[in-house]
């Protein structure tokens, strides 16, 4: 099925050809790794970097591809002390990377004390678009740059759930009174005026319309797009797949404090089952055949790139 998978996603793929291929790999840093246990890390390290290197060298040209560098860098935060740059890809652990950047840079003194809506709202964070173009380049030039990744359809699901699924004042209104309109039959006035009780069917439906009735989000946005993957040579590809155990290796990279580790705690809805593999195929058994090989269309980049099996 790969050549009908590969036409499907032409026009994904067309933005990434012609453009100069990112620098070769550059070796990581590890003067701050001690003790042995991160060596099969390391090397399951080596081999995601190397995959997504060979991905983009299949893919891309010799022309430049035309997007304004600071459209490219908007989704990266920056962390000068220790030197580190974190593209962020909601739904993978996006929230927790940003209270151990808090940290990293002397903002907070532990990870666990910071709130949701510090995190989110209180933009104790820099982002790299924020910077001048000499400071863009310059630490994309200088920083270690990291990204975190997970399965599309799990991180698709738990986005549905997070957003949809529980009582929110900006996706119901703005997303689910939208999707309710366009997509269901025969729809309710409560339905109508509150945007609440989005089906995942329906929110599929509308991932899946061109011309859909409200524009995307960055929680359901590819990976692709968010962080440009072939174009920014991110140093460490760290997957949610294995959050702890990469992330706690990536902050011995960068030389993080001894005392500094990942946090486990889940940001909200803590009481709620984790968005694992059984979870996602009960949420596509909503769907007809076509939807789900649509969705996994939809996503086909991000399982090329980080190597991810198809559903």
């Amino acid at each position: 099925r790969l050549p009908e998978q590969q036409k499907a996603s032409e026009s994904s793929l067309s933005w990434f050809r012609g453009v100069y291929l990112p620098p070769a790999l550059h070796p990581l840093n590890k003067t701050f790794v001690k003790g042995g246990e991160w060596q099969d890390i390391d090397s399951t390290q080596e081999k995601r970097r190397a995959f997504l290197q060979d991905f983009c060298r299949k893919y891309n040209s010799r022309k430049k591809l035309q997007t304004h560098l600071v459209h490219l860098v908007s989704r990266i935060y920056v962390e000068d002390r220790h030197k580190v740059l974190y593209c962020e890809v909601p739904k993978a652990g996006c929230s927790n990377w940003k209270r151990v950047l808090m940290v990293l840079s002397g903002l907070a003194a532990s990870a666990n004390n910071i709130s949701h809506d510090d995190v989110h709202y209180g933009k104790h964070l820099r982002k790299l678009d924020s910077y001048d173009l000499k400071g863009i380049y310059t630490r994309l030039n200088m920083y270690t740059k990291f990204i975190f990744v997970r399965d599309p359809m799990e991180r698709l699901v738990s986005a549905f759930r997070d957003k949809f699924e529980h009582p929110n004042s900006y996706y119901h209104p703005i997303f689910g009174k939208a999707i309710i309109k366009k997509y269901r039959h025969n729809a309710d006035k409560e339905a109508l005026k509150t945007g609440s009780g989005v089906k995942f069917k329906e929110f599929i439906q509308y991932l899946l319309d061109s011309h859909r009735p409200v524009g995307m989000d960055i929680h359901w946005e590819q990976v692709s797009k968010l962080c440009y993957p072939c174009l920014i040579n991110y140093d460490f590809i760290g997957k949610f797949e294995t959050l702890e155990e990469d992330a706690n290796y990536f902050l011995q990279l960068v030389g993080a404090p001894a005392s500094l580790k990942f946090p486990k705690f889940k940001d909200r809805h803590s009481s709620d089952e984790r968005t694992s593999t059984e979870v996602v195929r009960q949420y596509l058994k909503e769907l007809s055949k076509e939807e789900r090989q649509l969705t996994y269309d939809f996503y086909y980049l991000d399982y090329l790139m980080f190597n991810y099996t198809s559903p």
